[in-house]
């Protein structure tokens, strides 16, 4: 094994993980974030060898994994179906209300792909909002105005949810 495959393999078992998880709150359903990161991971292993900057991997990985989503929803290659209302999902910190997780992840599920990934980079991974434009390659003004809009039906989502319970 080459140095540049050994560094690869261990950037891969140190990041797969969180990188899985940015997935899940864009997609939603878990296998589908699994598809998201092995198809990020492999578009960075072809560019490995071109990367100079090996201490910004994190934001090339994310902006990678985001686009590949973005992507996948434009084309409508990937259909979401799902035989089940329920989500599965880790186990929830100590002190924490796992039925609020739930709601909150199946609220954001219905947030616009756009949205949804501009508050899961701003929010869920704390990205400013110029970080957040150039992974979404759009403007500053956009992000804000995505994140804004996102919030917006976010909180409608959530009180709709509050009035049926």
């Amino acid at each position: 094994m080459s140095d540049r495959d050994a560094a690869f393999q261990e950037y891969f078992a140190a990041r797969s993980d969180a990188m899985r998880g940015t997935a899940y709150l864009l997609c939603g359903d878990w296998h589908r974030a699994e598809d998201l990161v092995q198809q990020a991971f492999t578009k960075l292993y072809l560019a490995w060898r071109r990367i100079e900057r090996h201490e910004a991997l994190d934001a090339y990985t994310r902006q990678i994994l985001v686009r590949t989503f973005l992507s996948e929803r434009r084309r409508g290659w990937f259909r979401f179906e799902s035989a089940s209302d329920e989500l599965t999902d880790s186990a929830a910190p100590p002190g924490t209300y796992p039925e609020e997780r739930m709601v909150l992840l199946e609220a954001l599920a219905k947030v616009p792909p756009k949205q949804r990934a501009c508050l899961v980079l701003r929010y869920w991974e704390d990205m400013s909002i110029e970080q957040t434009a150039v992974v979404l390659k759009c403007s500053e003004g956009t992000v804000k105005s995505q994140a804004a809009r996102g919030l917006q039906t976010l909180r409608g989502l959530l009180s709709q949810q509050e009035r049926v319970r």
